[in-house]
């Protein structure tokens, strides 16, 4: 295979498939100097029967169909013939235009046809019964035709993926290429995800000035958005210019000042002064930081008429639960009968989930229809296990949808129409980032009550804003904070050893634990590597009876022999191997295979899902949600990932969604609880080696927590404990001193 060439010509046979929404096609090549058509997959939207291609791509074998070519560029080549033409004409490649259609205009225009068509649709009229409406329609169907191909020959001749052609085309329709050449900056759109640096290298190369408007404001937009993904809601102004003339080579920082006011005036941008900081922000996030301050101080204002006989209910809902609660317990309860807002607050084994069936049990009580969410998918089920009805992500509470036109997320739930529950309790707070929050209040009506649960010593969220953190420091809220660990759950070593590390106390590191705290030396990375593999293929399986499955392993870092692309390589290959009946589906530097344990990677607002065993179906796949394999298509072209009992397709170009996830990162396991887990504590960048990342991962693990490492690490992981700061304002605004 590796001797065949890496380039085909060839004129398309047949569409066996084709994805309308991604583009994602599998084609029949008829290429001259082979007998038989060639099969050719990959991203080729409108390309139809009758078409010349010119493509560069690689070669792979498909187990059951054989030798494949997968397009990376496309040249796309109209055919010039009479008899090409009809056959392009035929094959249905222009709405409107068929068979019969077909052969009258070749007949009348001959080699003409497609010019006519394009540019003098006028001319169509000399065909029998074609007025000059279906003319005009017909012309402007083929000319979006020719658009999209126009638009794939762009990409193709400055090196940029194919597959950007599709949601080029829907953002500005015909007029895509015309927008691209005209700014190609557009290209940094969130939704279209290409760096900045390679749009400014195809700007250059269509002659943008160095010191263009356009560049200088798409620079300073870049540096926004990254870092609104390292957390930060705002930069300060002087921080802001000293990046973008870093990112654009320019001497001189002021030089930018005046795109940064071009930016404010279009209202792209918003700055203000903040506790003596010049604050500038993407507008949309300055706008979901006010939004947040302004609704949660009013609701922290109103008081809820409690039950006057709250003591007696409170006795009625502890005997119907068979416990007794403790006074901070008590005081959480009656904390939610008389606020419209409250936060509860805790660690593990002080009784946070006792004290929220509490609370869920007292809103029950008061009549009042009482929603449960999370923020991810995780989350939502282990939410609603334990409080025994339906939990849901945030995300489907709201029932979410993306706007390919603004690239933006769209919300069925706001403040035209208001979810129906008189209350919402969303747990795992410290993973909501500020935009989610503003959404979540805007999808509250006026009345609502709000209960946020969530305890502050785990990692922030991983989009902008430090919700949980600044709500604490605020103190506007009414909260509870419940700092007593019960005995029987201080009986468990994890549990002892979370509140230690948050402590700053390095818990004794034995290599025989106490039962469910275990520490195994190990200092070099083969051997580290080797004792992972075999704790969660064998060791945990044979010896503690804990299946695979529910062994999850973690890692501060993805690089490194130590980190998550190196073990989730070396973990497939000993829990899921190679073998005839299992196929499998190549995609970069991953193999994915039937059985495979994965994990997505980016929120997809769209993708359908399928529950067939509830007969349910919606949209909506989200970061850190994890699947396993359970279908790779025939062709080679896509896979089918159960997500807990919903079924998701991810056709061939839309793998990049997925990571193989035998291993996945603290960050990504926040919000998860695993019966067991397998803890890689080797030397990482010192950023990821901090105390709030240990203290996650020892509180993701229900029964078992295993660390294979170098205790040097461990214990610099608990003395470090420098956060990292984040640009937020939302404490100060909450305090009225923004």
């Amino acid at each position: 295979m590796d001797q065949m060439p890496n380039k085909l010509e060839g004129q398309v046979d047949q569409v066996v498939f084709r994805n309308e929404e991604n583009g994602y096609s599998v084609l029949r090549l008829r290429v001259e100097e082979r007998e038989e058509p060639v099969t050719v997959v990959g991203c080729l939207p409108g390309v139809s029967p009758g078409e010349g291609l010119s493509l560069t791509g690689a070669w792979s074998h498909h187990p059951a169909y054989g030798a494949q070519f997968k397009a990376k560029t496309v040249e796309r080549k109209l055919p010039t013939g009479a008899a090409g033409i009809l056959e392009y004409l035929s094959s249905g490649a222009v709405k409107g235009i068929g068979a019969i259609t077909a052969r009258r205009l070749v007949e009348e225009f001959g080699e003409q046809t497609l010019r006519v068509l394009e540019d003098e649709p006028e001319k169509l009229t000399r065909i029998k019964g074609m007025t000059p409406k279906r003319a005009q329609t017909l012309s402007q169907a083929f000319r979006a035709q020719m658009g999209m191909g126009r638009l794939m020959e762009f990409l193709r001749r400055y090196e940029l993926p194919a597959d950007l052609a599709l949601p080029l085309y829907r953002l500005y329709g015909e007029e895509a290429l015309e927008e691209i050449k005209a700014n190609p900056y557009q290209l940094t759109r969130p939704e279209l995800e290409v760096p900045f640096l390679r749009a400014d290298a195809l700007a250059v190369s269509l002659g943008v000035d160095a010191t263009d408007p356009q560049r200088l404001e798409a620079a300073l937009l870049f540096e926004l958005r990254h870092n609104a993904g390292n957390g930060h809601t705002f930069l300060t102004a002087d921080k802001l210019l000293r990046a973008t003339a870093q990112l654009l080579s320019l001497e001189s920082p002021e030089s930018l000042t005046g795109a940064l006011e071009d930016l404010g005036r279009s209202r792209q941008v918003a700055r203000e002064t903040v506790r003596g900081l010049d604050c500038v922000y993407l507008w949309e996030l300055h706008e979901a930081e006010c939004y947040v301050a302004q609704r949660l101080e009013e609701m922290a204002r109103m008081e809820m008429a409690a039950p006057k006989s709250l003591g007696r209910v409170l006795e009625t809902i502890q005997a119907r639960q068979g416990i007794t609660y403790a006074p901070q317990q008590v005081q959480a309860v009656e904390l939610a009968a008389k606020s419209q807002v409250m936060l509860l607050t805790g660690g593990p084994g002080t009784g946070k989930t006792t004290s929220l069936r509490g609370v869920l049990a007292l809103f029950e009580h008061l009549g009042l229809e009482t929603a449960l969410a999370a923020p991810t998918g995780r989350a939502a089920k282990r939410l609603g296990e334990l409080c025994g009805q339906e939990a849901y992500t945030i995300h489907r509470l709201l029932e979410t949808h993306f706007d390919d036109k603004t690239g933006r997320l769209i919300f069925t739930h706001d403040q035209s129409e208001p979810l129906k529950e008189d209350a919402v309790i969303v747990d795992e707070t410290s993973m909501v980032d500020v935009s989610l929050m503003a959404a979540l209040l805007a999808g509250l009506r006026g009345d609502a009550r709000l209960v946020l649960v969530g305890d502050p010593n785990q990692l922030p969220s991983v989009g902008p804003g430090a919700l949980l953190a600044d709500l604490l420091k605020s103190g506007v809220l009414p909260s509870v904070s419940l700092e007593t660990v019960f005995r029987q759950a201080a009986q468990s070593a994890i549990v002892r050893s979370a509140h230690e590390i948050h402590h700053g106390i390095l818990p004794p590191l034995k290599n025989r634990g106490e039962g469910d705290f275990f520490f195994l030396s190990r200092l070099k990375s083969d051997q580290a590597v080797e004792t992972v593999v075999d704790l969660v293929g064998h060791r945990l399986p044979q010896r503690m009876g804990i299946p695979s499955a529910q062994v999850q392993v973690l890692s501060p870092t993805r690089k490194g022999p130590m980190g998550t692309v190196e073990l989730n390589r070396r973990l497939q290959e000993a829990l899921n191997p190679p073998a005839e009946d299992k196929p499998q589906r190549p995609f970069g530097a991953q193999v994915f295979r039937l059985g495979d344990r994965v994990m997505q990677v980016k929120n997809n607002y769209d993708a359908m899902w399928l529950d067939r065993a509830k007969n349910e179906s919606g949209l909506g796949v989200f970061n850190g949600d994890i699947g396993r394999i359970v279908d790779v298509s025939a062709d080679g072209g896509g896979l089918t990932v159960d997500f807990d009992g919903r079924q998701v397709f991810y056709p061939g170009d839309a793998l990049n969604e997925l990571e193989l996830a035998y291993a996945v990162t603290v960050h990504k396991a926040q919000g998860s609880e695993y019966p067991a887990v397998v803890f890689a504590c080797l030397d990482a960048p010192p950023v990821l080696l901090t105390r709030s990342v240990l203290y996650t991962a020892v509180t993701r693990a229900r029964s078992l927590f295993i660390t294979v490492g170098d205790r040097r690490v461990f214990a610099r992981m608990v003395e470090n404990d420098r956060p990292q700061r984040r640009y937020s304002a939302l404490a100060a605004r909450l305090n009225g001193e923004a």
